[in-house]
């Protein structure tokens, strides 16, 4: 049966306070998930305007005397079934600051540390790209659903891990708000917290 490699026995490295001892903002988190979500959103729907929605040609009845108001189309953007006033142009993108978001992403996993739904775990990698090694990898960390953080993973690792349902896999560099707390216990390796470390701006 086909086993994990043996992975570099490594000292456990210091967690840095600026990272995983910051009190939790919920409103900076709130805000960075928010603008990370936005900023995913393609906003490519086909969406018509006035000129664009078939029909609308004859005015629907007269100028004066109906009591109504007065209307020219039944493509209106007033009406059902009129087109979209600015079709095409949404743009879904949030801004936010980079020392905030770096912020929130050092609250979010000061809150797994403190709720010790985070662990450090030595570097992992598979011989072979079957869901079966990693099952069985994840099964012996106690872990029914885990979001692993390695500092970067080969073909084989990345493949067997993709199949399980609960359980998924994040480059260091690569981290955002939305896996973070879509995630219920963090794994992260040893290589990977320099690489935090690097990403987050602490010395």
């Amino acid at each position: 049966m086909a086993e994990t490699k043996a992975a570099k026995k490594t000292t456990t490295p210091r967690l840095p306070s600026e990272v995983f001892s910051v009190d939790f903002n919920a409103s900076l988190v709130h805000q960075a998930l928010t603008s990370y979500m936005s900023n995913e959103r393609q906003g490519s729907v086909l969406l018509k305007n006035r000129s664009d929605v078939r029909g609308g040609g004859k005015k629907p009845f007269r100028q004066k005397g109906t009591g109504r108001a007065r209307a020219g189309t039944i493509r209106s953007p007033l009406w059902v079934g009129g087109g979209v006033t600015f079709a095409n142009t949404k743009n879904y993108s949030k801004k936010i600051n980079r020392k905030m978001a770096k912020k929130a992403l050092a609250s979010i996993l000061s809150k797994f540390k403190s709720e010790k739904r985070l662990d450090l775990v030595e570097d992992v990698s598979f011989k072979e790209p079957k869901t079966k090694i990693a099952s069985e990898y994840f099964k012996k960390t106690g872990k029914e659903s885990a979001l692993l953080i390695a500092s970067e993973l080969d073909q084989n690792t990345m493949l067997a891990i993709r199949n399980l349902k609960n359980f998924s896999f994040l480059d260091a560099r690569d981290i955002n708000p939305y896996d973070l707390m879509k995630a219920k216990h963090i794994l992260l390796t040893h290589s990977a917290v320099p690489i935090l470390k690097e990403v987050l701006n602490v010395k």
